[in-house]
């Protein structure tokens, strides 16, 4: 499905990717493990089109989408849930949603993928008057993820989803990260939280300073020493 070939993305004179190459197969979840500055956001962004690589390719379902503008490979089906959220904080919780849904035509669609996100997110059916930026971390996080599944994505580019959630609230986010991916949309998962990622992974990434170090089955990699001593706590 996602085939990235010898990327190398640069920040000016600094060289933030160095020869990435991996692949997604369809209804995969793959996460990218790795410290801060490793990378990982930097690598969404190039497949989303937010940053371009100076040399490599990115490969979607058989197409070479490099050189594409965001708003494009959005439209191609490729959804990018940032870090942070993002979501519009002076925007209610619909508006957000509408917003997400801007590369849809058929308003009964719309209707129809709304009235599907506060089923998956019933919160934010209490809450779909209120303004974003007054919701709590958690329902951010909700609203974010609901926003990003409105165009109904193939490929769902996920950023730290858990960052800065009570664990109980992680625990939820990542049952429905599962859920996301059950009901067929395949899943790039950037993640901090080593092991959560690694339990509901298929195939795991390591990057360490712009260069993918290990991978494999995310069994393997969760029970590999070197991620242990640096990921797990071990």
């Amino acid at each position: 499905m996602l085939n990235v070939t010898d990327l190398n993305v640069y920040y000016g004179a600094i060289h933030a990717l160095k020869g990435i190459s991996f692949n997604l197969q369809e209804g995969e979840i793959v996460t990218l493990i790795g410290a801060n500055g490793a990378g990982k956001s930097t690598l969404l962004n190039t497949i989303s089109g937010i940053l371009h690589a100076k040399v490599g390719t990115v490969e979607y379902l058989g197409e070479i989408i490099s050189d594409e503008p965001a708003q494009a490979i959005v439209q191609k089906g490729i959804v990018h849930v940032p870090e942070g959220r993002k979501i519009f904080a002076k925007m209610t919780v619909l508006e957000n949603l509408e917003m997400g849904a801007y590369t849809v035509n058929d308003r009964q669609l719309i209707q129809d993928k709304m009235e599907a996100m506060f089923e998956r997110f019933p919160v934010l059916r209490d809450r779909k008057r209120q303004l974003g930026g007054t919701l709590s971390g958690g329902e951010q996080q909700m609203l974010a993820m609901a926003r990003g599944l409105m165009p109904n994505p193939k490929l769902l580019l996920l950023d730290e989803p858990s960052m800065g959630l009570a664990p109980v609230l992680v625990e939820q986010i990542f049952d429905i990260i599962q859920d996301i991916n059950h009901h067929g949309t395949s899943v790039l998962l950037v993640e901090q939280n080593a092991h959560m990622a690694l339990s509901i992974a298929d195939r795991a990434y390591v990057l360490e300073t712009g260069k993918i170090v290990l991978e494999g089955h995310a069994n393997e990699v969760m029970n590999n020493p070197m991620v242990i001593s640096a990921y797990l706590g071990g």
